[in-house]
Formats: C-alpha cells, sequence, structure tokens
C-alpha cells in the first residue's frame, strides 16, 4: 500500500507512541474517501455529513489499538444518539474475514471497514496506529491523534466535535 509503512515498522511505532502526547493539528477539510465494510458494502464519508465522525486507523496485531477499541465502542454507544458515527479503518492485509472474527471476540459496536491505497493517501501518512482522525459536523479534521487515548481524553475529544 503507497503511503503505508511495513507491519514490523508500524508495530515498533506503535510501541513508541503507545504512551505519547497527543498530536494536535490545525482544522482542515476531511478528505473525501469510499472503503468497503466488513461484509461488503461501500462506506462513504459523504453520507455522514453534518455528522461528528472518528476515524480510527488499527490493526488486529496492534497492542494499543486493542486498548483502544473499548474507548471507541463506549463513545459509539454513549454520543450514538447525538449523531457520532465511529469508523474503525484496519489496515490488516489478511482480509476482512480475519478482521470481523477479531472483532467480534472484542464486541466490537462501531463500523468497521477495510483502509484502501486512496484513504491512506489521503488521511497518510499513516506512519503508526493507532492514528485516530476526530471529525466535526462541519466536516473539519478537528484533531488527528497518533498513538492510544485513554477513554477520558477520548470523550473530551469526542465532546469537542459534538457542538
Amino acid at each position: 500500500m503507497t503511503g503505508f509503512a511495513t507491519p514490523f515498522r508500524l508495530f515498533a511505532a506503535a510501541l513508541a507512541f503507545s504512551l505519547a502526547a497527543p498530536v494536535v493539528s490545525e482544522a482542515k477539510q476531511a478528505p473525501a474517501f469510499t472503503v468497503k465494510t466488513l461484509d461488503g458494502k461501500p462506506l462513504k464519508l459523504s453520507d455522514l455529513r453534518k455528522r461528528p465522525v472518528i476515524v480510527d486507523f488499527w490493526a488486529t496485531w496492534c497492542g494499543p489499538c486493542r486498548a483502544s477499541m473499548p474507548h471507541l465502542s463506549t463513545m459509539q454507544t454513549r454520543y450514538e444518539k447525538q449523531g457520532l458515527a465511529v469508523i474503525g479503518l484496519s489496515v490488516d492485509e489478511t482480509g476482512s474475514k480475519t478482521v470481523q472474527k477479531y472483532a467480534n471476540s472484542l464486541g466490537v459496536k462501531f463500523t468497521l471497514a477495510m483502509a484502501n491505497d486512496e484513504v491512506l493517501d489521503a488521511y497518510g501518512p499513516i506512519r503508526s496506529i493507532p492514528t485516530t482522525f476526530f471529525i466535526n459536523r462541519k466536516g473539519d479534521i478537528v484533531r488527528r491523534v497518533v498513538g492510544y487515548i485513554d477513554g477520558d481524553t477520548m470523550e473530551d475529544y469526542v465532546k469537542e466535535i459534538l457542538e
């Protein structure tokens, strides 16, 4: 995949960033994308227009990603009525069936899809995972966070994009 590091480099980077402070970027319009959900249906960011969105790049082999999954599920459940959409984009090369089995074992409660070259290029370079984008109702990326986000901090970031 273009713009994406090898699994070994990502694993090392994920470990290095797992305790790192979040990277906050200035607001810019979130790039449009279309990906396939794990059941093969198309998912377009444009279908979520005027909704706050979390886009999380992750992989099954990433420890900090696994630790983030319960927080992302909690945010989806807690703020769904306020329009929040959480999308997990897997960078796994093993395929959607493996990712679905893994997600089922964790009880994931948000939409999962497979990242493709276009979304990786548009949001990248994605050099480390998890990398999480917080997008407000206007479609602006408010935060780009590289590494693990604890539940309380994630909730603060979600409240920012709900406004």
